[in-house]
Parts: C-alpha cells; sequence; structure tokens
C-alpha cells in the first residue's frame, strides 16, 4: 500500500545511492546505519532516476536484488520528483563546476533537488556532498553515518 503524500512545507529527504544500496544489501558496511535511518524517516524519500539506475547497477554487481529498488518505489518508500530535461543547463553547470572530483550526473541532480526544495536534507554515504554545494556557496544539509 502507498504511504500518504508527505504534508507540504515539510523537509524533504532526498535520496543518493549510497543508503539505497546498503539498506538493501546486508553485506555492505553501512547495512545496521541504513537500516536504522530509513526504520526513522518518514516516507516518501525523494530521488531520481539516476540513482535508481546506479542502485540496480551495483546491487546486481554485489549479488543483490536489483528489483528490490523498483519494489522501494511501487510501495510508495522513494518517490520520483525530478524531470533532467527541464534542468540540463544547471546540471551541466554543477559537473563543470565540479568535473575535478568528478561529479556523477546522479550526484548533480541530488545537487539540483536540493536547490529546489530548500527545506531538504541529502542522505548519502558519499563524502563528495561534504565539498558540493547549492546555490553555488551554500552547504547542503546532510544525513550521513557520521552525522547521525
Amino acid at each position: 500500500m502507498p504511504f500518504a503524500p508527505m504534508p507540504s512545507g515539510a523537509e524533504r529527504v532526498l535520496l543518493d545511492t549510497g543508503p539505497l544500496v546498503a539498506v538493501l544489501n546486508g553485506a555492505d558496511e553501512h547495512h545496521g546505519w541504513a537500516r536504522e535511518c530509513f526504520g526513522r524517516l518518514a516516507p516518501p524519500l525523494f530521488t531520481c532516476e539516476a540513482v535508481l539506475s546506479e542502485a540496480q547497477f551495483l546491487l546486481a554487481d554485489r549479488g543483490g536484488d536489483p528489483l528490490a529498488v523498483l519494489a522501494m518505489a511501487r510501495q510508495g518508500v522513494l518517490a520520483l520528483d525530478f524531470d533532467a530535461r527541464e534542468e540540463v543547463e544547471r546540471l551541466h553547470d554543477l559537473q563543470r563546476s565540479y568535473r575535478n572530483l568528478p561529479m556523477s550526473f546522479a550526484d548533480a541532480c541530488l545537487v539540483r533537488m536540493s536547490e529546489l526544495h530548500e527545506r531538504s536534507r541529502v542522505f548519502t554515504t558519499d563524502a563528495h556532498f561534504r565539498l558540493y554545494r547549492r546555490h553555488r556557496r551554500r552547504v547542503i544539509p546532510l544525513l550521513t553515518p557520521t552525522s547521525t
């Protein structure tokens, strides 16, 4: 059964690939932390297609079930709420700005999502998010293994 929509004005949790893979893969080093966080966070967690693609690839590569990612979306745990077609210019600017890291397409989408939704934080295991900035200079609020 799908979850009820989040009230307007509430904080959005923007889900990155790392915690999604970790919660679905018991062998992942962050599995316990991810399970605890998923248990505390109210669904839906917002993400983009690029994150789902990365997560399915990594789960398949590590012996997990890639269909578990889509099952979470079908159940309403995950909400796809980003249209890259409308954001190509900003995504390009972000990836160009962070090309020395480099910034993945999924990361660029999440940074842009954090710009579009001021009351949001990124749920991630990726240390690059400590370096990324929204609106070019503002720190992105994070939920990371060291911030819990």
